[in-house]
């Protein structure tokens, strides 16, 4: 057997080792009592939208920034409502104060605006319409919010899903 095996399959193992013992800290998280208000503005950014996806970012209480889908308007398939929000949010408030925010967004977030909350460090997502609702009506990657979050031990984050859903799918004609 080769040396370069042996150091191939020892890495394996030790990178086995290590993340075996991280589990993911992704939790399904009950609707708290101003959920249903940031909501609400969450959706009213997605009546404003290309496609009706709307976010905001809250901490303390404070909504600090909005965002709507503008991929169409600035030709730009990145721009869902939760990137243009984070990138709001950063261009004011920087990076740090992220930390522990709430995103609300009318949409369940899909792949790519997960692993942005996720990498971004904000402590809790709350959504709308799910990804099972969503694809009823569009393309959607069919994976969850908190399939997404279950994949990354390294973040904790918690996931309330449901609120004013129905209202929100209603902007899907």
């Amino acid at each position: 057997m080769h040396r370069r095996t042996l150091l191939q399959g020892g890495t394996a193992l030790v990178a086995v080792a290590i993340t075996s013992g991280r589990e993911a800290r992704a939790r399904s998280a009950a609707e708290l009592p101003d959920d249903a208000r940031f909501m609400q503005l969450a959706i009213d950014e997605a009546a404003k939208a290309d496609f009706p996806f709307g976010s905001v970012i809250v901490k303390n209480g404070e909504v600090l920034a909005r965002g709507h889908n503008r991929t169409d308007a600035e030709r730009d398939p990145t721009a869902h409502g939760e990137m243009v929000a984070i990138r709001a949010f950063l261009a004011q408030h920087g990076a740090d104060a992220l930390k522990g925010s709430t995103l609300y967004t009318s949409g369940e977030p899909c792949c790519m605006c997960m692993g942005a909350i996720i990498w971004c460090g904000i402590g809790r997502v709350v959504f709308a319409a799910s990804i099972s609702q969503l694809a009823a009506k569009i393309g959607q990657i069919m994976l969850t919010a908190e399939d997404i979050a279950a994949k990354a031990p390294f973040a904790s984050i918690d996931v309330t899903g449901g609120v004013l859903g129905d209202d929100a799918i209603r902007l899907f004609k």
